[in-house]
């Protein structure tokens, strides 16, 4: 993930991105930096994160926490992010309706077709500037302003 001073926010900046506030995200990766450091960002934005280390883990964060929206890494040991997603959409609704975010450092084709046939909306490739993770959030949630974001 890319992070230089010109994607830094001003606090007074947080009221362009007001549909973010409350919203609550599971972050799940087995990498703990990259966990802290989409968690920390998201965060800053005034969404309510909880993270998991694991499918399993957050198999049971996510029945608790109830998040918004999910962004997940794919690759990590016992069992990968396409599992995860599709353990996901077979749980009861609402959670088997939560919007998806896919990210991963392996960029291949067949990898972003199977996220998507998977169950996830979104794709996005590590290093991947932080910025479009709250495009894709905003998008898929149909929040209001995405068309005017300019991050």
């Amino acid at each position: 993930m890319l992070i230089n001073s010109n994607n830094c926010h001003p606090n007074n900046d947080i009221k362009n991105f007001q549909p973010l506030v409350g919203l609550r995200a599971l972050v799940v990766d087995d990498d703990i930096d990259s966990c802290a450091l989409i968690s920390f960002f998201l965060e800053s934005y005034g969404v309510k994160v909880m993270t998991a280390a694991s499918v399993l883990e957050a198999l049971t964060v996510i029945k608790l926490f109830e998040p918004n929206i999910l962004v997940s890494d794919i690759a990590m040991p016992k069992i990968d992010g396409y599992s995860l997603i599709r353990k996901i959409r077979a749980l009861d609704t609402p959670l088997s309706t939560i919007p998806a975010i896919a990210v991963t450092a392996v960029s291949i084709e067949s990898g972003r077709a199977l996220a998507f046939k998977s169950g996830f909306q979104a794709y996005l490739t590590k290093p991947f500037e932080l910025d479009d993770l709250v495009k894709e959030i905003v998008k898929l949630l149909n929040l209001p302003l995405y068309e005017q974001l300019s991050l």
